[in-house]
């Protein structure tokens, strides 16, 4: 065990990270607890003192205090007069974790021989760990940290903190959601998109991937078949795969999704029609209609993704849920691209008895969503912090789309893309020969992210020349040179300025 005077293995213990998102004191909390469950100090050795762990650290005395002082009220250390801070006993006294026999035990079973399924093998979504680092994120589904609003957001939590606050969300819901936030879906979201429901028509989700995932769960079976856009949103298909349904893949064209090729023998149709992914064109009125009047005549369900659908369009259009008059239609929304994707905030608007059984099926997966989040982002829409959001949101995209659209055509001529409003993407379609996963290689080294469109085409045989680029996450400033750079890695010599 280490000595009080042994500073050389306490420097060890205690590592402190300026570029960790956790505080100082969290940090020195963090660093006492794992060194005391797994261990490394005895009970009958004193802590370094406050000011001498403070002088090694490099940090102010009082922080230390502070952690030394929630460290006791927690019950991990107990102070003892003129003698310092020791490991409680009783924490010592719970049996440690037995790593290694763990270890041993797991290399016995075999266990994708007991595997039913194996999700691992479906196709990985495209995501860049260390995007934020990059000089030009061209990604998507992220968030721009000068765009978040900080206050804001913090003022909600502060408010759902409250004591009278914390007695409405602490209690286990079982399968019921926040009131307040069911209300601000139904009286300030859903009317953007034409939808008007009862509360007992919504739920709410982790995200839009945890509503598909528990409509498949609910909905569908081996044998079930599900006519799906290709390309196509490629964690929807893999999500009804791992149900046992069978995917039709069906074209899309500048209109959306062809309808008509859509077969009268498939039980359901998954469908992006505000922005299609990945394509981002609307699908057309015309066509609307027409796959309303199939899935009646066909007996099918449609479940509609509002992807991309968030913000404010030029010319928007109604969710296809609103001109629902048959109840056929499952609507899937999410928050993920307005206040952030790493909140997990979704929902579902369906018929009364559908939402009743998705209320019983959740209970049994997670029960309900952390109500503390809800009720945090019940507030930020209560307060119009949201509208807000989404008007900048609207407009920054605006400009940063019509920039990205110059610098294409001015630095990547020979590459078509989709000219669609609204959306926080472009889908670009290269030349012949072009190998997008090879570029997105080549543009990494230049510190470019961009994403090879091959992953949402299904079948074996994926067409190589489209490519994703995102807008949510670079700023206006960094749209061009970042095109530069990737004409560079594309093998072009850009233009002169």
């Amino acid at each position: 065990m280490p000595q009080r005077n042994d500073t050389a293995i306490w420097s060890g213990l205690f590592r402190i990270s300026a570029e960790s998102g956790q505080t100082l004191q969290a940090q020195i909390r963090q660093a006492i607890v794992a060194a005391i469950l797994d261990r490394q100090i005895a009970a009958s050795m004193p802590l370094p003192s406050c000011r001498i762990l403070a002088e090694k650290l490099g940090v102010a005395r009082g922080t230390v205090v502070l952690a030394f002082q929630q460290l006791v009220d927690q019950g991990f250390l107990v102070a003892r007069e003129r003698r310092g801070h020791f490991v409680n006993p009783e924490v010592l006294a719970t049996p440690a974790k037995p790593h290694h026999r763990q270890q041993e035990t797991a290399s016995e079973v075999d266990w994708k021989a007991l595997r039913q399924f194996a999700p691992s093998e479906m196709p990985r979504p495209a995501k860049h760990e260390n995007w934020i680092k990059s000089s030009y994120p061209f990604v998507y589904g992220q968030f721009d940290p000068a765009l978040f609003p900080t206050a804001e957001w913090r003022e909600c939590n502060r408010m759902a903190l409250a004591v009278l606050e914390i007695r409405n969300w602490a209690a286990d819901m079982v399968d019921r959601d926040d009131p307040l936030l069911i209300e601000q879906i139904q009286a300030r979201l859903l009317p953007r998109r034409g939808i008007f429901a009862n509360p007992d028509e919504i739920i709410v989700t982790l995200g839009a991937q945890n509503a598909l995932y528990m409509l498949a769960t609910l909905l569908m079976a081996k044998g079930t078949r599900v006519a799906m856009e290709d390309p196509g949103y490629p964690d929807a298909r893999s999500i009804f795969r791992l149900a046992g349904a069978e995917i039709v893949p069906t074209p899309v064209d500048g209109s959306g999704i062809v309808t008509s090729a859509i077969p009268d023998a498939a039980n359901f149709v998954f469908v992006t029609p505000s922005h299609h992914c990945p394509t981002m064109v609307p699908l057309s009125a015309e066509r609307r209609q027409d796959l309303l009047e199939r899935a009646s005549r066909n007996d099918q369900i449609v479940i509609e993704d509002g992807y991309d659908s968030q913000l404010i369009d030029e010319a928007p259009q109604q969710a296809l849920k609103s001109l629902d008059r048959s109840g056929r239609v499952i609507y899937v929304g999410s928050m993920s691209k307005t206040l952030a994707p790493g909140l997990r905030m979704g929902y579902i608007v369906a018929p009364a008895p559908l939402v009743a059984e998705l209320r019983a099926l959740r209970r049994f997966m997670f029960r309900h969503p952390p109500a503390n989040n809800q009720r945090a982002v019940a507030l930020f829409l209560s307060l119009g912090h949201h509208e807000a959001l989404v008007r900048r949101l609207s407009s920054a995209f605006e400009e940063r789309r019509k920039r990205l659209s110059q610098a294409i055509s001015a630095f990547l001529p020979e590459w078509r893309s989709t000219d669609s409003a609204g959306g926080t993407s472009l889908w670009l379609e290269g030349p012949r020969g072009i190998d997008a996963r090879g570029l997105a290689e080549a543009a990494a080294a230049r510190s470019v992210i961009i994403e090879p469109g091959d992953r949402f085409f299904d079948g074996a045989q994926k067409p190589a020349r489209f490519m994703r680029l995102g807008i949510s996450s670079i700023a206006l400033q960094h749209i061009e040179p970042g095109i530069r750079e990737l004409a560079t890695a594309a093998g072009r010599r850009p233009a002169a300025a």
